[in-house]
């Protein structure tokens, strides 16, 4: 089913979530650095909060319900290059289960301007660590369960840079990796990542939700960035690694992070099958469409792997989205399955520092 999105639904939206918010009576506040409660990733979601150190205006999703001490699953949703909070909340839509789950997603916007917009340290780490101490303000630090950093391609990176550091690492309980490098093992670069994408659609339209400007006709799209041979060993935490299938020659068999928490050999789940499309994909490099690039949102199927009986509740798992690309965003039921996965690990570390 297409999605649909726009400033009518948006408007629908805003008053269903504001309506939702007003009756809720376990609410412990009207608002969240700014923000009204309950906003999903159905639709776009304009920034609805701001940091106010920097006055860095971010999206931030949480229940509507949330009693005063309840505890929550934290999750700092990293876009990649030359994309936004507006494609990322979406790329990776755990917002829509907040309610469920008991999540608060905040999904934060780079300083750089476009097109060249990444993550930068100078820029955006003390951004970064003023979010999460206002998230930790907001919802209480004795509340939060646990904190995952996940990360889209350089946003993935940039998890990756910062996951061990002295600020991260004392309040980090894991770290998954949408298509931003693998840690405990790297993979390798599918051979026909460049390829045209046979039979694909050309759009007639370049809608503005995709990361970066449209390239010139027949250029190929830019590579995402090459991870370290293992990756931050320094600290430990969890590791959820995903990735489209033509991006990588395949998926390894095993994990150095794995190995370190004593866990199982990694353990096939059941196929997840999606009968419905992500929410969001790159439609200014389709002319022609590479596959490793990633094409229009499609249902699809995702293998996972999990390394079972891990030390200390940890969570090592990896997710192959089959017939996937770089650029197209996680369909529902393969996130709820990595969510349910965050939720598991063990957590603890925001509330002992």
């Amino acid at each position: 089913m297409k999605r649909t999105t726009g400033l009518l639904a948006g408007a629908i939206l805003g008053v269903t979530l504001m309506s939702g918010c007003l009756s809720a009576p376990t609410q412990t506040a009207a608002t969240k650095a700014g923000a009204a409660c309950g906003a999903t990733s159905a639709t776009a979601v304009p920034d609805n909060a701001v940091e106010p150190k920097s006055g860095r205006k971010f999206i931030l999703q949480y229940p509507c319900d949330l009693k005063k001490s309840e505890k929550v699953v934290l999750i700092l949703n990293i876009h990649g290059a030359g994309a936004s909070s507006q494609y990322q909340h979406r790329y990776f839509p755990a917002g829509d289960y907040i309610q469920k789950y008991r999540l608060v997603v905040a999904t934060p916007t780079a300083a750089a301007a476009m097109p060249g917009r990444v993550w930068r340290a100078e820029a955006d780490d003390q951004f970064l660590h003023d979010l999460t101490d206002l998230m930790f303000s907001e919802f209480g630090k004795k509340n939060i369960k646990s904190f995952w950093l996940a990360g889209h391609s350089q946003g993935g990176a940039t998890s990756a840079r910062i996951v061990c550091s002295d600020f991260f690492k004392t309040k980090v309980d894991g770290f998954f990796s949408l298509s931003g490098g693998r840690q405990g093992g790297r993979t390798e670069r599918n051979p026909s990542y460049n390829a045209p994408a046979v039979g694909a659609p050309v759009p007639e339209t370049v809608p503005s939700q995709g990361p970066g400007p449209a390239r010139p006709p027949g250029a190929a799209p830019p590579t995402p960035p090459t991870p370290a041979a293992d990756g931050p060993t320094t600290c430990d935490y969890s590791h959820i690694y995903d990735s489209g299938e033509w991006e990588i020659a395949a998926m390894p068999d095993a994990s150095t992070i794995a190995d370190k928490f004593g866990c199982k050999p990694r353990v096939a789940r059941a196929d997840i099958v999606d009968d419905k499309p992500g929410y969001v994909w790159d439609p200014s490099r389709q002319n022609p469409t590479r596959i490793g690039w990633g094409r229009q949102p499609r249902p699809g199927t995702a293998k996972m792997w999990v390394y079972e009986g891990c030390k200390d509740k940890r969570v090592v798992a990896d997710v192959l989205r089959l017939d996937k690309g770089h650029t197209e965003g996680l369909e529902p039921k393969v996130t709820e399955e990595i969510v349910k996965l965050i939720v598991s690990a063990k957590g603890g570390r925001a509330q002992k520092g």
